[in-house]
């Protein structure tokens, strides 16, 4: 098994073999999260448009995601897992949702395009992530960190990547050196200054826990959809 660390929109757009498309901050910590509370499944959509152009032909689904990181207007929720948890099991049991966000779920999509396989992973699946690739043993691996936008990086993706490696065989880890970089950095303090309602303080919290869900997640193309479903570990 060869591993290749790659980052943002070139990174996915390159990915080869299995790619692990990486979003801590917060599109594929959200997704885990949804499938706990008894989401169906989740549809990946590049545009907002996309989103409402789906629920207009089912009004049962909901919208959920981002643009630079403040939520859609119309949509259903912002892509905050904090504010997914508030709501509870009852509200997503059964529920299908379109999920469009700035960094990860494009990340997901471009890397469709050129990857064998494509796997969404945070820090929260990332054991389960690696037990999957561990079983299936591919040829090659490339772990995408996509950072803020696409175009920024951000120590808390670049660090999972580190991790998955690391559960993987192929090198070290520190989290407490991983967690010294990623709290005090400015992608985690947009949240913690708590002057922004967009990006609640409960967010990283949630976003930061490790090995909670004991599943892996895969990305595949559906008719005309890209469908994310749950692999168990």
């Amino acid at each position: 098994m060869q591993i290749h660390y790659d980052r943002l929109l070139a990174g996915a757009q390159g990915a080869r073999g299995t790619a692990v498309i990486i979003d801590v901050f917060r599109a594929f910590s959200c997704t885990p999260l949804l499938f706990s509370l008894g989401m169906e499944k989740s549809v990946l959509v590049s545009t907002p448009q996309e989103a409402f152009a789906l629920k207009s032909r089912n009004e049962e689904l909901l919208l959920i995601g981002e643009v630079k990181g403040i939520p859609i207007e119309g949509f259903d929720l912002g892509n905050s897992p904090s504010e997914i948890l508030k709501l509870g099991a009852s509200y997503f049991k059964s529920k299908t949702v379109v999920q469009r966000t700035s960094s990860g779920v494009q990340g997901a999509l471009a890397a469709l395009d050129s990857a064998d396989k494509v796997l969404l992973a945070s820090y929260n699946i990332a054991s389960a992530t690696a037990r999957y690739i561990l079983a299936t043993q591919p040829e090659s691996v490339s772990l995408v960190a996509m950072g803020w936008d696409q175009k920024e990086s951000a120590p808390e993706d670049e660090w999972c990547a580190r991790y998955i490696s690391h559960l993987l065989g192929f090198n070290k880890y520190n989290h407490n050196e991983a967690l010294r970089e990623i709290l005090f950095n400015i992608t985690t303090q947009r949240f913690l200054r708590a002057d922004e309602p967009d990006f609640p303080a409960e967010d990283p919290i949630l976003c930061l826990q490790r090995d909670i869900y004991d599943f892996a997640l895969q990305a595949k193309r559906r008719e005309n959809l890209v469908v994310v479903h749950k692999i168990e570990t």
